[in-house]
């Protein structure tokens, strides 16, 4: 699991390893536009991991469509996700 401020980078070190829409919801709390992401209709097996820091954060397994146009899972890997 990612340490509590292992991935600390300023802005311009972010921007340089993230597209310009990864740094938007990764950094600024942005989200995709409904139905636009990528893995909204994604269906295959294996473990989503956060783009920054590579933690795994959800199986595949607890994936569901929630008809909101995102993906959506009713259960994160222990120890894996804050929610604020």
């Amino acid at each position: 699991m990612a340490i509590s401020g292992s991935m600390q980078k300023e802005d311009d070190e972010w921007r340089a390893v993230l597209s310009p829409e990864q740094f938007r919801v990764l950094r600024q709390k942005g989200t995709e536009y409904p139905g636009t992401g990528e893995y909204v209709d994604f269906d295959k097996e294996g473990i989503y991991v956060c783009i920054g820091c590579k933690t795994p954060l959800y199986k595949s397994t607890t994936k569901f469509n929630a008809g909101c146009g995102w993906p959506a899972f009713f259960d994160g890997i222990p120890g894996a996700i804050t929610r604020t």
